[in-house]
């Protein structure tokens, strides 16, 4: 239809731009048409959603010629970077920049930011409590989204700030799986104590994201926060283990062990985690249930998404 509503997906191979994609084409009457920003057109996913009507254009976020080529004529857009592809917070940052602008130059009506926290503002560079990383930052991948927020302000962008939670799906590709030990025995780590912490779904995002589309101009320069539950790291454990049939027991690493394990990123986490811990309450509250489920009524809860998924968690067998 002609009278459809574009949305320039940024990222709509990817975990929360496909959620987004795939829940614009289930609703056929929902008055809205995707188009499909991917660096590779010829991917798989960028050609299951072409098949199913998707308009997929090829774009880099980091080319600005591309970014208005694909925003052109377009009614909206969901804006997101991707920093654990290249861990920089300087190419983060331009990206961000330069969505801003072509979202500016489209004169879009409406873009969705996923962002998240600027951590600085709760925990200073000069506070020691955790350590200062690439020396401007408490947690990289936290502060830059939160400090590019103020690219769609200064640019006057009618934008709506999505406040994202930890992916259950770092369960199975991210490397949060439960670890088995050499006795056999299955163990979490999440280095959060007893503090519940929000996570959501993947695919919710996206859905969350349609419902702010469809709501339109009166979440415009809202901040919004979604969660599918704010779980404990022990609720989360029994919740594995249920699903998998086998019991998996919960560890929290202090923080400072956690920022040692020396995978790419471990420092960023462990800050990352000990924020979550520290400013609990503020996290949670930011991040409504009940406002997620408002915008996606089929939101999952963690036993319902482990029912679908459990499956694919990489455990080790014993």
């Amino acid at each position: 239809m002609t009278d459809e509503k574009i949305v320039a997906v940024v990222g709509a191979t990817g975990a929360q731009g496909g959620g987004l994609a795939r829940a614009i084409l289930d609703d056929e009457e929902g008055g809205f048409a995707v188009r499909a920003l991917t660096r590779n057109p010829g991917s798989e996913a960028a050609r299951a959603l072409a098949a199913r009507g998707a308009d997929v254009v090829q774009a880099d976020v980091s080319q600005p010629t591309d970014l208005a080529r694909a925003f052109h004529g377009a009614y909206g857009a969901y804006c997101v970077t991707s920093f654990w592809e290249h861990f920089s917070t300087a190419r983060e940052l331009a990206d961000a920049r330069n969505m801003a602008d072509a979202a500016k130059a489209a004169g879009l009506r409406h873009v969705v930011w996923s962002t998240l926290e600027d951590t600085r503002l709760k925990v200073p560079l000069e506070d020691d409590r955790m350590p200062t990383l690439q020396e401007r930052y408490k947690v990289p991948h936290l502060d830059a989204k939160g400090e590019a927020d103020a690219f769609w302000a200064e640019r006057d962008v009618p934008t709506t700030y999505l406040l994202t939670s930890y992916y259950w799906d770092n369960l199975i590709h991210f490397g949060a799986h439960p670890q088995r030990a050499e006795d056999g025995s299955l163990t979490f780590v999440l280095p959060m104590g007893d503090e519940k912490m929000p996570g959501i779904a993947a695919e919710d995002i996206g859905r969350c994201a349609y419902g702010v589309f469809k709501e339109g101009a009166s979440m415009i320069g809202r901040r919004v926060g979604i969660a599918g539950e704010h779980l404990s790291g022990a609720e989360m454990a029994t919740a594995i283990g249920a699903a998998i049939g086998e019991p998996v027991a919960h560890y929290s690493p202090p923080w400072d062990e956690y920022r040692a394990y020396g995978f790419p990123g471990a420092d960023d986490l462990g800050n990352m985690f000990q924020y979550y811990h520290d400013f609990a309450e503020d996290f949670r509250r930011a991040r409504s249930i009940d406002e997620a489920r408002r915008l996606n009524p089929a939101l999952q809860t963690f036993d319902q998404w482990l029912r679908q998924h459990a499956d694919r968690i990489p455990i080790d067998p014993a």
